[in-house]
């Protein structure tokens, strides 16, 4: 896919799932574990700004990464990092990811706006 600028809303996303995640301290942090999920913070480029998550654990060890924001580029095959303060958590190879901001607002779009349809049943035409 080739978006029409680098700003192109289809390529943000704030929603993505990573494969097991693979734990520094061998196991999920005691939070993680105890709710089910928990804020950090993570990146999924070396050297980019840490981006504040929510991580929420599946059964498989697997998580899926709630961002706080929408991110830019995010592409299946990268790693997300998981980061608590200075300590680095762990990190899953991301897998699969949501909607884009661009096929998230389409959705809202065709929701708000009724059909000409729907208008003409509600307005009778004079």
């Amino acid at each position: 896919f080739k978006a029409p600028s680098r700003d192109h809303p289809a390529l943000y996303r704030d929603l993505l799932r990573t494969n097991r995640v693979h734990w520094i301290a061998e196991e999920p942090p005691a939070e993680l574990v105890r709710e089910k999920m928990m804020d950090c913070h993570f990146r999924f480029r070396h050297q980019m700004a840490l981006v504040p998550c929510v991580l929420t654990l599946n059964q498989d060890g697997s998580v899926w990464v709630t961002l706080v924001k929408p991110a830019r580029a995010i592409t299946p095959g990268q790693f997300a990092v998981f980061y608590k303060g200075d300590e680095c958590l762990g990190s899953g190879k991301i897998l699969r990811m949501g909607p884009s901001v661009y096929t998230l607002q389409q959705g809202k779009n065709r929701e708000e706006s009724p059909k000409k349809e729907e208008i003409d049943k509600i307005e009778p035409a004079t």
